[in-house]
């Protein structure tokens, strides 16, 4: 059985992180959404709301694909996580050739640590190429529309989050 390990913040979840995980389960027999618990990021949602948010997600693109994709929250190294959950591929989405130069060195340490895990890029789609969790919380917080780059559960919660 082949398992990938999509990681990321997911803080919240966007189009752009579905758009990757669609595409990456065509790639693996099981795929592991591993939610980042980074405190450093001093996140919007809280890593409960997170995990749920991406499950949600995750659960209509299971059904639709027939494969299994799970949450599971980490705080540890991404390369012990993908050894946790049995992942020999590591996937990671790209946006811009900002992210490549980023993602670049963090491939050459990973190999270093665990030459036996694989990194496989995806390019997010170009009509989500632009969408970042970043700017998609300062949208929602200063009243915008971002019904364009997030799920509708999602945008709800947004909502939720910036008119208390």
């Amino acid at each position: 059985m082949r398992t990938g390990l999509y990681p990321g913040t997911f803080d919240p979840i966007t189009l752009g992180h579905v758009d990757i995980i669609r595409r990456a389960a065509t790639l693996v027999d099981r795929l592991v959404i591993g939610v980042a618990i980074n405190r450093d990021k001093g996140p919007l949602f809280t890593l409960e709301e997170r995990v749920a948010m991406v499950e949600a997600e995750s659960a209509k693109l299971a059904r639709a694909t027939g494969i299994e994709i799970v949450a599971h929250p980490f705080d540890n190294l991404l390369i012990d996580c993908a050894r946790e959950v049995g992942a020999g591929l590591i996937i990671r989405g790209l946006r811009a050739v900002a992210d490549f130069e980023y993602e670049f060195q963090m491939v050459g340490m990973n190999r270093k640590l665990d030459d036996e895990i694989n990194t496989v890029f995806l390019m997010a789609e170009a009509e989500h190429q632009a969408i970042a969790s970043k700017l998609v919380k300062e949208i929602a917080r200063l009243g915008g529309d971002v019904s364009h780059f997030v799920p509708p559960a999602v945008h709800q919660a947004l909502d939720a989050k910036f008119s208390s």
